[in-house]
């Protein structure tokens, strides 16, 4: 089977040449979300990486909802921050509101030199679609 190539419309504008999430027997592999604002792509960027994490934890959302999916079935992440000595613990604190307690996905957090658009942090998902009842 053919992976399946996701290209969501109310998504944020592509900042590269990707997909927006790549489908291969049931996972779900989202590509790393910007804080940029996907109705206003040329808008300045959320200040602080409080607002810049609930940003592209919203539009990570927006893509799962373009393929049916919500947090919920995501299985792991991967956070990217560039200053991660001074936003790992305020980055942390917003990224675990958005999921229910006890239901954190496994997740690896690295330390970058930079990130597209001049942001503070990227998160890319991978999720898993339920299997058919």
């Amino acid at each position: 089977m053919l992976p399946i190539h996701h290209m969501i419309e109310r998504a944020p504008r592509p900042v590269a040449p990707f997909s927006h999430a790549v489908e291969a027997d049931g996972w779900v592999f989202v590509t790393g979300q910007m804080p940029t604002d996907p109705d206003n792509p040329d808008a300045p960027l959320p200040k602080g990486v409080e607002a810049q994490t609930a940003r592209v934890m919203e539009n990570l959302k927006i893509v799962l909802d373009g393929v049916g999916l919500t947090l919920d079935h995501v299985t792991f992440a991967r956070v990217y921050l560039t200053e991660f000595d001074r936003d790992y613990a305020a980055m942390n604190e917003t990224y675990q509101g958005y999921f229910k307690p006890g239901k954190l996905p496994a997740r690896t957090c690295i330390g970058v030199t930079g990130l597209a658009v001049g942001a503070l942090v990227e998160i890319d998902l991978i999720a898993r679609r339920p299997d058919p009842a």
